[in-house]
């Protein structure tokens, strides 16, 4: 069920209007929050409800064995990994490991004819698998104490909002929140409205505004300008932070009105000052699981210098394989890795800690290009996660700085007023988790903003309901 979907706004008042009729039983709303969740997950295919169910068993029976079997704990750690990473491995990256490895065979002579297997990505796995494997990992390593309520557990691992597409939550966090009451105030309500609505306004008005000449653009760039083809790549780069953080804003706003409180996932990512500062604002949750579980495994910062290198590259190209089965996410991913190390091994990878152009208006010059710089190397790092192939992404680059730049503006004119609107309802609102998390000036002005954008959601947005493009991660 897509957010953006007739279906959900139907969905939406009556699972809540039900989860209000139970607010006095816990255990009833999380049991109907449990049942809400796999309707609106067995939505897109029910077949899918049985790989989240043999997760949600599987973990849930580890958590308990580490507890009760000490001894057993590597054993039952074991077996969550096996099955998760094993779920994950097949419907996810087995043809495109088989693939590789008959393209290594052919490179050197030898044919063989692959084996591969003809599965439907599930839609959200990668998300519920790294959510439900810290869980295990965090008890197995003494930092929770494992859930003993079988429902709070489903509930938390299925949790409607933020099952497809993030934010990736710690069971730390989350986890505590069904086992006592939730408070529901018009406050919460009022403030998750104007957050979802928020998050429908990038999905619906820019980035699916944005989608189809993005498509066009990287379909056909055999035969595209230079100029054309580095505004598909900023469309891109806008089209997927919408995409992708208008998600995390109707998750976050949904959970807000169920008295719910999910961790934030982007903080305004286009306005860092160097690519370090871009990883500690996009994707968030992503972000600090790799850190928490892939890079201080690996040793961290806490050896030599080659060594620490080493494991910084590691983590990223894990993490851009994390995205997809393709060799140009895995290309993506070191890109970052390579533009993160040298900030990284200098020791300032934490120096904009702070929010750009604090408490003024407009940023200096240096934040300013510094701004640009980074926002043109994540571009640049775009084309490889949004091109089909690598030689693809080769080709679009080539393409943008050797051929003649001319381009008829009228056609991208209302795409670039919509991008102009995001960039100030941001910067204005920077300071803030989301632009309207706090009143913007009076209450008439308040009022007169969030009526202007949900009217600009009604009339601007797409009617054909694309799909999130995390949904395919």
């Amino acid at each position: 069920m897509l957010f953006s979907s007739p279906e959900f706004a139907v969905f939406l008042p009556c699972a809540f209007l039900l989860y209000l009729l139970l607010s006095k039983h816990l255990r009833l709303q999380n049991a109907f929050l449990l049942i809400a969740s796999y309707i609106f997950y067995g939505w897109w295919d029910t077949r899918f409800l049985l790989l989240i169910a043999v997760s949600t068993l599987v973990d849930f029976a580890a958590g308990i064995a580490m507890h009760r079997f000490p001894r057993g704990r590597r054993v039952a750690m074991g077996i969550s990994l096996a099955t998760n990473l094993g779920l994950l491995g097949v419907f996810k990256y087995f043809n495109f490991f088989i693939d590789s490895f008959q393209q290594l065979l052919t490179s050197i002579g030898i044919e063989q004819q692959a084996v591969t297997l003809n599965v439907i990505l599930p839609v959200g796995i990668s998300f519920y698998t790294f959510q439900t494997l810290s869980y295990t990992i965090d008890v197995y390593r003494g930092r929770i104490e494992p859930c003993k309520d079988f429902i709070a557990f489903a509930a938390f691992v299925s949790f409607f909002p933020q099952l497809v597409a993030g934010p990736i939550e710690r069971a730390a966090h989350l986890l505590p929140q069904f086992h006592r009451s939730r408070v529901v105030t018009l406050e919460g309500i009022w403030l998750g409205a104007r957050q979802i609505l928020w998050g429908l306004f990038k999905k619906m008005v820019v980035a699916d505004n944005l989608a189809g000449m993005v498509n066009t653009i990287f379909s056909e760039h055999q035969s595209q300008s230079g100029a054309v083809l580095a505004i598909g790549v900023l469309f891109f780069a806008f089209q997927i932070y919408c995409d992708f953080s208008g998600y995390s804003d109707i998750a976050l706003g949904t959970s807000r009105i169920f008295g719910f409180d999910l961790c934030i996932n982007f903080r305004y990512p286009y306005f860092s000052r160097d690519i370090a500062e871009f990883w500690r604002r996009w994707h968030i949750s992503l972000s600090t699981w790799f850190r928490d579980y892939v890079y201080i495994p690996l040793g961290g910062s806490r050896g030599a210098l080659r060594a620490t290198a080493r494991n910084v590259l590691i983590t990223f190209v894990i993490s851009g394989l994390w995205h997809g089965a393709n060799w140009t996410f895995v290309v993506w991913g070191a890109i970052n890795g390579l533009l993160f190390l040298p900030l990284f091994l200098s020791g300032k990878n934490r120096t904009n800690l702070d929010t750009v152009a604090q408490n003024t208006w407009l940023p200096s010059l240096s934040e300013a290009i510094r701004m640009l710089t980074t926002f043109l190397l994540v571009c640049i790092a775009w084309v490889f996660f949004r091109a089909e192939t690598l030689g693809d992404a080769f080709a679009y680059l080539n393409g943008i700085v050797s051929r003649p730049w001319y381009v008829d503006f009228d056609l991208y004119a209302s795409r670039f007023v919509l991008i102009g609107v995001l960039l100030i309802t941001e910067w204005l609102g920077r300071n803030r988790s989301f632009p309207f998390a706090k009143r913007i000036a009076g209450r008439w002005v308040d009022l007169a903003v969030i009526a202007f954008f949900f009217w600009a959601t009604v009339i601007w947005a797409r009617t054909d309901h694309l799909e999130f493009i995390y949904f395919q991660f």
